[in-house]
């Protein structure tokens, strides 16, 4: 048996060296992508949104609306689904039937707390709307279910102050305005209705720290000084 060592493929280097149960002794190195999140951690935050947040809803819209018992029958059975049930499709008579049914390719039939949780808070959403009526011909056809609580919010003391602190923008140079109204709205959804905009925030390294990508850059190249456009962010 010669003492040199026979030269190694390329994958035989990259290979993690343990059994995969074929006797090669050789795994393929795992792939390095980003874990699906799921709702079934009890006291993660996924699971909270599921376990709380959709029971919560459902229970607000039912109170702020005077539903039928249709709408009430339909609300109640997407509790019970969320809760203990299933996800099911969208009924063939829905417009969007065939575009959820390939969204959803794999994951009807599961507990909604074992779908990705990005989708099953999407899809809650669709099924809430449907059981208000919101896609039907009926009276609640086109009645957004949360306006009430989104006109009490923008009525609010706080979307007054926020208000006031964009105008104090008007002082500083166009650039700095330009960045602090940009951040302002890529933080608005985390802030629900504030703006994230106050004293202290216009310069350009405080709002973007928590950033995992800034293309800024690229969209004042897209979106020139006097341009009639509109982006939405």
């Amino acid at each position: 048996m010669s003492g040199k060592r026979e030269p190694r493929t390329m994958a035989e280097k990259t290979a993690h060296h343990t059994d995969d149960g074929s006797g090669s002794g050789l795994c393929p190195a795992p792939e390095h992508s980003a874990q699906t999140i799921l709702s079934n951690d009890p006291g993660s935050f996924a699971w909270s949104v599921l376990a709380n947040r959709h029971p919560a809803l459902i229970q607000q819209v039912r109170d702020a609306f005077p539903y039928g018992p249709r709408q009430h029958q339909a609300l109640d059975a997407l509790l019970d689904a969320n809760n203990n049930g299933v996800i099911e499709p969208l009924a063939p008579s829905e417009p969007d039937h065939e575009q959820w049914s390939v969204w959803g390719r794999g994951l009807f039939g599961r507990s909604w707390f074992d779908a990705p949780f990005l989708w099953a808070e999407s899809y809650f959403y669709r099924r809430l709307l449907g059981a208000t009526g919101y896609f039907g011909t009926g009276p609640w056809r086109g009645v957004d279910p949360f306006a009430p609580f989104k006109r009490a919010e923008l009525r609010g003391t706080a979307v007054d102050e926020e208000l006031r602190a964009l105008d104090a923008l008007a002082d500083v140079p166009a650039d700095e305005r330009a960045t602090a109204l940009l951040h302002a709205s890529v933080w608005g959804n985390r802030a629900d209705l504030g703006f994230r905009v106050t004293e202290g925030d216009t310069a350009p390294s405080t709002a973007a720290d928590d950033l995992v990508a800034d293309d800024s850059v690229l969209l004042w190249q897209l979106l020139p000084s006097g341009a009639d456009a509109t982006v939405a962010v």
